[in-house]
């Protein structure tokens, strides 16, 4: 795909000081869009979207999703088009610690947004972005359907379902053609869910997640400790979900019958084990570094950094599931769509820009060389 349609589109996007969120931002930017931005401070400092500077490049508005009025106030200033929804408390650990906060933010948030919409005409595309873990797992080898049954287990994945559940209800009870003609003389907004498999990437700064666990060990010198080795998950770069949550958003816009709920997740070859998928790391990382020593030895120079290695300390947390696959075929055959890059190439991206921010580099100038390959 490429992003020609974005330019000069109205698109609002919740969540967007976020990992994604950021990339996300930086993609639209660079198309062209007229990009507005609802979320709270970026989650984590350093934060990626800070680093960018993108707060300067699109209209950033700080506020929370459980607060209706500002939200509402927000959507009647700006008029978007396009709506993504991606913001959430999206850490299966921290919502054992808080689970009211976390279904505060996860399902009032989404029925805050569904109402922002409901009340806002201009907009005619509306994609609610919910996660891989929304599924009732039961362990299976083979991948979750759309129609299977929604039960996530902890508060996050549970709370994410309830989301999907919302966004269902308010698709059949308000964005209809009969209810926005009704109310407003327009036809009603196509909108779909996307439930994406674990995200990774360059610029993911979250506490309880590999990659970044990863990064912060080789940069203190220190073991990367890996907790569960043997959890199998769907895992693919940044990109992926980002530009299928694009493509969606686009495809329904143009065409309402595209409108649905959409498994984003790679190729059944990518699903890895938490520890095949650290010892890639170490083994992209070290070779990253090796290269950067044999420059150095040929009179270039190359700021030191350490090498990789990690360790199995299983510490007895709260219940994750052990495996989980997604279906993706719905995707596939809708629109002809196929994961770009494999884990492989996704951790050399991952490796390519970490270093570049360890070393003082530019990471939006990698993020746009990467951006640009991804779309090649």
């Amino acid at each position: 795909m490429n992003l020609d349609f974005y330019k000069g589109k109205k698109i609002l996007i919740t969540g967007h000081t976020g990992f994604k969120g950021s990339w996300m931002c930086k993609a639209l930017i660079n198309a062209g869009a007229d990009v507005t931005g609802y979320a709270l401070a970026a989650p984590t400092e350093p934060s990626l979207f800070d680093m960018l500077g993108l707060a300067s490049e699109m209209n950033s508005v700080e506020g929370d999703i459980r607060d209706l009025e500002h939200l509402l106030s927000v959507f009647e200033s700006v008029k978007p088009e396009i709506v993504i929804h991606m913001a959430a408390q999206p850490i299966v650990r921290d919502s054992y610690k808080d689970p009211v906060y976390t279904y505060e933010t996860n399902v009032m948030g989404t029925v805050n947004i569904c109402e922002a919409v409901r009340r806002t005409p201009s907009v005619r595309s509306f994609v609610n972005v919910t996660t891989d873990k929304v599924y009732l797992n039961k362990e299976w080898q083979w991948g979750y359907r759309e129609n299977e049954e929604l039960n996530g287990f902890d508060p996050y994945s549970n709370s994410k379902s309830c989301s999907e559940l919302v966004t269902s209800s308010y698709k059949n009870s308000f964005f209809t053609d009969e209810y926005y003609q009704a109310n407003y003389g327009v036809e009603g907004p196509a909108v779909s869910t996307c439930r994406a498999g674990n995200v990774i990437g360059g610029g993911d700064f979250a506490n309880d997640r590999i990659i970044p666990d990863c990064i912060r060990a080789v940069s203190a010198g220190q073991e990367i400790v890996v907790r569960n080795p043997y959890s199998t998950r769907p895992y693919e770069h940044v990109l992926e979900p980002v530009m299928a949550y694009l493509m969606v958003a686009e495809a329904q816009y143009k065409d309402k019958s595209f409108a649905s709920s959409y498994n984003v997740g790679p190729n059944d070859s990518d699903c890895w084990t938490t520890g095949e998928l650290v010892q890639l790391f170490c083994d992209k990382w070290n070779g990253a570094v090796d290269q950067r020593a044999s420059a150095a030895g040929a009179g270039i120079a190359a700021a030191t950094l350490n090498k990789a290695s990690w360790v199995n300390k299983h510490d007895g947390g709260p219940h994750e599931a052990n495996f989980l696959k997604l279906d993706c075929s719905k995707l596939k055959s809708t629109f002809g769509w196929s994961p770009v890059w494999n884990v492989e190439t996704t951790m050399e991206k991952i490796v390519e820009w970490s270093v570049a921010y360890l070393t003082g580099g530019d990471v939006g100038e990698v993020m746009d060389k990467q951006i640009g390959e991804f779309l090649a």
